[in-house]
């Protein structure tokens, strides 16, 4: 289930179209897949889906292969 957040907010992530250069997203909402938050974003119009690392403190957004169609 996809809780989306009362107010979004935007956030610096590394975007795997861009060969994980950082560029900015807007966080909309997350969801548990096992064990692993994922975050739901949008890029540049494109809802996709993101993970958080802890140990580098920093989101990583896949919009490539997590695009998600509504």
């Amino acid at each position: 289930m996809i809780t989306y957040y009362e107010k979004p907010f935007k956030e610096q992530a590394h975007i795997h179209s861009l060969d994980g250069k950082l560029s900015e997203i807007t966080i909309l909402g997350e969801t548990m897949q096992g064990q692993q938050r994922t975050f739901i974003v949008d890029y540049k119009g494109i809802r996709c889906t993101a993970i958080f690392n802890v140990f580098t403190g920093t989101y990583y957004a896949d919009d490539k292969f997590g695009i998600i169609h509504i």
